[in-house]
């Protein structure tokens, strides 16, 4: 008999702890659904914010490619031909530092990063300016060329002083 009471109490532990399942997966739902202080549901995944909007994916053949080469870094910028910026590279964003910047090879590794970043939204054929007087001038577009993008135009945007400036009055002695 004494068997069987413990057998009985068992089950019924059972039976209350099935009923109180759902009651526990209630309150789990409802834990989720609130917000914490930080903005965070009780799972810690942040909801989407309703004024940002994920960016889309654009697939493009042609586009811009500027070259900015000064004596201490080059810089190229690729964009589309409206002049949005699809991916851009530096010597210094590609791991050189210090005077080593400023070399030719640093300028290709630039340029070929830069492309194949670009490569993803499918660009093949670009058109490059180029401005600065910088060493990585030419070794950037063969950088481009190496990067597997066909070269449209070639377009030199230097700023060059036409007579320049009014210089300054000269020393009398």
């Amino acid at each position: 008999m004494a068997e069987e009471k413990v057998k009985e109490e068992k089950e019924t532990k059972k039976t209350e702890g099935a009923e109180k399942a759902p009651e526990a997966e209630e309150k789990s739902a409802e834990a989720k659904g609130k917000k914490n202080a930080k903005g965070k549901t009780a799972e810690g995944t942040k909801k989407p914010s309703k004024g940002k909007k994920k960016a889309k994916k654009r697939l493009l053949t042609e586009g811009r490619v500027y070259i900015q080469a000064s004596f201490n870094n080059t810089i190229i910028t690729v964009t589309d031909p409206k002049g949005e910026v699809i991916s851009w590279a530096s010597s210094g964003s590609s791991g050189f530092k210090g005077p080593r910047k400023a070399t030719p090879y640093a300028a290709q590794i630039a340029a070929e990063s830069a492309i194949t970043k670009a490569k993803a939204f499918g660009l093949e054929r670009v058109r490059v300016f180029i401005k600065g007087a910088g060493t990585g001038r030419e070794q950037s577009i063969r950088g481009l060329q190496a990067g597997g993008v066909n070269i449209d135009a070639l377009t030199d945007i230097t700023p060059i002083p036409h007579n320049g400036c009014r210089s300054r009055k000269g020393r009398r002695v």
